[in-house]
């Protein structure tokens, strides 16, 4: 079985997949100083409550925070005696490289969701992902990442609103019932909601109209449904658009590593 890794700068997330689909999918808080000690204690508890047997064979793994790699690596040796493919590395490589700056790194969970998206909707797409930031990421014809946008992320904003406004509260956040708010609650959470709303659609639109042609825009990221009930602002929302990247860009390495 393959186990996919994908550890972004709030959660990192671990699903197993047995050559056809995801037996389950386990989310963590990342944490640089978590050793591989534990992150196989909290692995193997939580795959024992969900009664999986799972026989790794085999890991992937995309990290945008570099310094949770190492102990990632050892997780991957010492507890299941497999060297990790991790996206990014010379050594992992691409369906379709990405067509960007020369010097540029490029994000690997935006490489893994240019993967998942041309294997499931083709090329000429952008998917919106809701992370830490909220990013867009341009899919070429031919599947390749060609570029993109990166705005704060949700949480993000509210956080700092909270933190730079005194008299403000930390809400959580939800599409109101209304445009205008009648307390503080309400209003922050209609500047939020409907502005990311104005966000996703304007930067969308822009994308479409300097790419030139039609394009499908996917949703994906945990407030991705959330969204999705504001606006028509997406033709399709995949959950496990990231994972299911990882999984092709795992088997291509097979085939042709």
């Amino acid at each position: 079985m393959l186990l996919c890794i994908d550890c972004g700068n709030t959660n990192t997330v671990f699903s197993i997949w047995d050559g056809e689909r995801f037996l389950c999918t386990l989310r963590t808080s990342t944490h640089h100083g978590r050793t591989a000690d534990a992150y196989f204690t909290w692995f193997s508890t939580l795959i024992g409550h969900y009664k999986i047997d799972a026989k790794i064979s085999d890991v992937i793994i995309a990290s945008t925070v570099p310094r949770v790699v190492w102990n990632l690596r050892v997780f991957s040796d010492r507890f299941f005696g497999v060297r990790p493919l991790v996206v990014g590395k010379p050594e992992c490589l691409l369906p379709n490289p990405p067509r960007v700056d020369v010097g540029t790194g490029v994000g690997p969970d935006r490489l893994a969701n240019a993967a998942g998206a041309f294997d499931r909707h083709g090329g000429d797409c952008v998917v919106v992902d809701f992370g830490t930031a909220t990013n867009f990421d341009v899919v070429a014809e031919d599947g390749a990442y060609v570029g993109g946008v990166i705005a704060p992320g949700v949480n993000l904003s509210l956080e700092a609103l909270h933190q730079g406004a005194a008299a403000l509260p930390h809400v959580d956040i939800s599409q109101p019932e209304r445009v205008i708010g009648t307390n503080t609650v309400a209003c922050i959470q209609s500047g939020v909601f409907w502005g990311y709303v104005g966000l996703i659609q304007g930067i969308t639109d822009r994308i479409k109209a300097e790419y030139g042609k039609p394009m499908k825009v996917i949703g994906t990221g945990g407030l991705a449904p959330l969204f999705a009930q504001g606006e028509l602002l997406f033709d399709t929302i995949e959950d496990d658009l990231t994972m299911h990247g990882l999984t092709v860009i795992h088997t291509y390495n097979k085939e042709n590593g």
